[in-house]
């Protein structure tokens, strides 16, 4: 009997130690996944697990070293810095950041083309930039779209700055002009606006430029760009027509702080050509003889229907020195169907076909200064436009 309650004492002890223990392993245990265990005691008696028990490896795919992704971009802005001070003729295509040695001087085009360009920068240092294009697509710098398989890539969030430029620019999609033949099939759809947007450049900025013309327009924004800036620059030389160009069915475009002393012939400094929403404040117009800023809608050029009109533009905060030009600083509604062209575009029921009226409506004319100017400074004949606060 005394053998039996030793025993029973023994056992108890016994269970209250292994369960102790396993207490004390559980911190151990916690991360070990038991069927490793169980795998493990098979493979020791050569045995192997079933299908059902085999668990899948995940497969990782190689992250790409940040060394790598620095590597390749200072490969790309070096070869593009060789190439752009290269003898070469041909053009440059950016697809990287790139900044140039300070002074340098690149006699090449400058080409940012479809996506592939998108999210560059050009930091010219102060050097200059006078290259030209082939013909028919010239330009000292050229932002554009392009086809790929029927449909068009474009180029967005480009930045060119710290730029002396001789000759021009220009920023195009689905042509150079109003009247090229991919505009023109374009516009005889009613959704020829939206479409020649979402072809066309976007978000593309010239900061801290100066542009220097000697006969083509300086600064031409094609039918469809959008979001297209020119800041904190400088304009100068001479043009045929008119130091700036915000073509049909351009959109959201801003022209702030700069600095216009050009001599157009015979046109006004900016043009804004059946072009919408756009911001033009904080410049000055040193000689504007011929005119400062004209909103128009050019009716039916080329037998291309215009759509939008330039309406929700603002103007303000500018200083015109007109001289003894008797043209006005800004004139809303310039031609209003005054063209002999105006009636050559097809017939539809849309845009500058069912009207050959400018439509320039709801724009917001304020606080500009005007010096100099004849008896008519700003010439508005539509009530919906905002004229106010201007001294002249």
């Amino acid at each position: 009997m005394a053998r039996n309650k030793f025993t029973l004492v023994m056992l108890i002890i016994a269970v209250n130690l292994l369960t102790s223990c396993q207490a004390d392993l559980s911190p151990i245990t916690a991360g070990i996944d038991m069927r490793d265990l169980s795998e493990n005691r098979m493979a020791e008696r050569g045995e192997r697990p079933s299908r059902h028990d085999e668990r899948p490896v995940a497969q990782l795919s190689p992250a790409r070293p940040v060394e790598e992704e620095d590597a390749r971009s200072s490969d790309c802005e070096a070869n593009t810095v060789d190439s752009l001070l290269a003898s070469d003729t041909s053009p440059v295509k950016i697809t990287c950041s790139v900044k140039l040695p300070a002074g340098a001087v690149v006699t090449r085009q400058v080409l940012f083309e479809g996506d592939a360009s998108s999210g560059s920068t050009l930091d010219c240092n102060g050097g200059r930039l006078e290259g030209d294009g082939p013909k028919g697509d010239g330009g000292a710098v050229l932002v554009k779209s392009k086809q790929q398989g029927g449909k068009w890539s474009r180029p967005s969030s480009v930045t060119v700055t710290n730029c002396e430029i001789t000759g021009g620019v220009r920023i195009y999609g689905l042509g150079r002009n109003g009247e090229a033949e991919n505009v023109k099939k374009s516009s005889l759809n009613r959704n020829h606006t939206a479409f020649a947007q979402s072809a066309a450049p976007t978000n593309i900025t010239f900061d801290r430029v100066r542009i220097k013309s000697s006969g083509t327009a300086p600064f031409y924004v094609s039918p469809g760009a959008t979001k297209v800036s020119l800041i904190n620059s400088r304009i100068e030389g001479k043009s045929r027509v008119t130091a700036i160009y915000l073509d049909a069915e351009s959109a959201s475009n801003r022209i702030l702080n700069n600095t216009f002393d050009i001599a157009t012939a015979g046109r006004e400094i900016i043009a804004v050509d059946g072009s919408a929403d756009n911001e033009i404040s904080g410049n000055t117009f040193n000689t504007a003889l011929n005119g400062g800023v004209f909103l128009y809608r050019n009716c039916g050029e080329g037998g291309t229907i215009r759509h939008q009109a330039p309406q929700h533009n603002r103007i303000e905060g500018n200083v015109f020195k007109m001289g003894c030009g008797k043209s006005p600083a800004v004139w809303l509604n310039s031609r209003n169907g005054n063209r002999s062209y105006c009636f050559i575009d097809p017939s539809h029921p849309f845009g500058s076909s069912l009207t050959s009226k400018d439509l320039a409506q709801d724009n917001i004319v304020e606080n500009n200064k005007i010096g100099g100017a004849g008896d008519e400074a700003i010439r508005n004949d539509d009530p919906s436009n905002k004229v106010s606060r201007n001294s002249h």
